[in-house]
């Protein structure tokens, strides 16, 4: 839902070895930090065109989606070449077995190979492929990544709860209303939900890749849209089912710190919430009344307290035959959507703003943007610093 973007499928028979990525690696520097070039071709096909500049990639495998983008820097920002996203569902099953099953790893497993192939084809420069609740939380998280490196050839990191909720936000930072004093960012994943609340009363960072350093407190919910469909259901949601839903998560909500100061702060202050997960974007296609999902038209969209809550009436009174046959929903969010919006419903309710505004972007993102701002800060602290005296 976060992207329209949709990979062709790749054959790949010979294409399972020679392949290191190490995560955050520098192309050429160092062992094993080379990608090497496509395999020989046994017809004429154009090469992949290299534009001027460097090549970067972020991939994020969560406990739903996988997901892979490929960008070069553009004016302030980048812009994408190329990318991928299919929802897995890695973290099926997890929060009740403990352990990934083999069906999932499988389908993950091809996913990444279509990856893998697509990060051969562009020869990045730099990039950091993650992985994050799933992997964190699975007893057999490490041994699947090793055996991902082992067959595909590709190297993951897991990253740790507070580096996620610092990527989100840097990827969704300059959606953040210039005239706010503050704001909540929250992500709602597959296995977990990451909030965090940037205060900007003491100055606000000017470059995107720094906002995190306005963070004043976060908190990662063991809670996702996986996790909470495995033990409440996502198919036959009723009304009395979704408020036992959002008391579940609101028992989580109680631990924030800063809790009470934040609620203070949205009644004195400019305030808004920011949201980035397929929930919200679902959210925003239905109340947009989309006959099939439009970027374009949900990144950055603000909706009012009250245009959220007839959105979720609408969902909520829909049957899962009818969210399975509607275009911005689907058969794979089908039982997915509800236990999201119980998520998001109880983040309305503990800090209650007038708006939210609506972020069909997030890891990946952040990612491409740090690494961009690390690469020019390098770039002027080498070449950008004149001698003095001419020296």
């Amino acid at each position: 839902m976060t992207d329209s973007i949709r990979s062709a499928a790749v054959s790949a028979a010979s294409a399972d070895a020679g392949l290191h990525v190490p995560s955050g690696s520098v192309r050429g520097q160092g062992a094993g930090a080379t990608v090497p070039g496509p395999e020989p071709r046994t017809h004429k096909t154009a090469p992949p065109r290299r534009h001027r500049g460097p090549l970067y990639a972020a991939l994020d495998l969560g406990t739903n989606n996988c997901r892979l983008l490929i960008a070069r820097p553009h004016d302030h920002g980048f812009r994408v070449l190329d990318g991928f996203t299919r929802i897995v569902r890695l973290g099926e099953g997890v929060s009740v077995t403990g352990r990934l099953s083999d069906a999932a790893m499988e389908r993950t497993m091809e996913a990444l190979r279509q990856c893998r192939n697509k990060l051969r084809d562009h020869q990045p420069d730099r990039m950091r492929l993650i992985a994050t609740e799933a992997c964190r939380a699975a007893e057999n998280g490490v041994a699947f990544l090793e055996r991902v490196r082992e067959e595909i050839g590709i190297d993951l990191e897991i990253v740790d709860r507070r580096t996620e909720a610092e990527l989100a936000v840097t990827g969704c930072a300059d959606l953040i209303e210039e005239t706010a004093q503050g704001a909540l960012m929250f992500d709602i994943g597959g296995g977990s939900s990451e909030l965090a609340w940037l205060d900007f009363r003491g100055g606000r960072p000017r470059i995107q890749g720094r906002m995190s350093a306005s963070i004043r407190s976060w908190q990662s919910l063991p809670v996702g849209v996986v996790s909470i469909a495995e033990k409440f259901g996502g198919v036959d949601v009723t009304p009395d089912v979704f408020e036992a839903m959002v008391n579940y998560v609101a028992e989580h909500l109680r631990q924030f710190r800063g809790r009470e100061k934040l609620r203070q702060m949205i009644g004195t202050h400019p305030v808004h919430l920011i949201g980035t997960s397929g929930t919200v974007t679902t959210l925003a296609g239905l109340h947009l009344g989309l006959e099939r999902y439009e970027r374009q038209k949900v990144d950055g969209l603000w909706m009012r307290r009250e245009q959220v809550d007839d959105t979720m009436r609408v969902l909520l009174g829909m049957s899962f035959e009818r969210r399975v046959a509607h275009p911005c929903i689907g058969k794979d969010r089908a039982d997915l959507v509800l236990p999201g919006c119980a998520i998001f419903e109880a983040i309305r309710r503990e800090w209650p703003t007038e708006r939210v505004r609506v972020a069909d972007r997030g890891l990946r993102e952040g990612i491409l943007i740090s690494l961009m701002d690390a690469d020019r800060v390098h770039k002027r602290g080498r070449f950008g610093r004149r001698r003095p005296n001419g020296q």
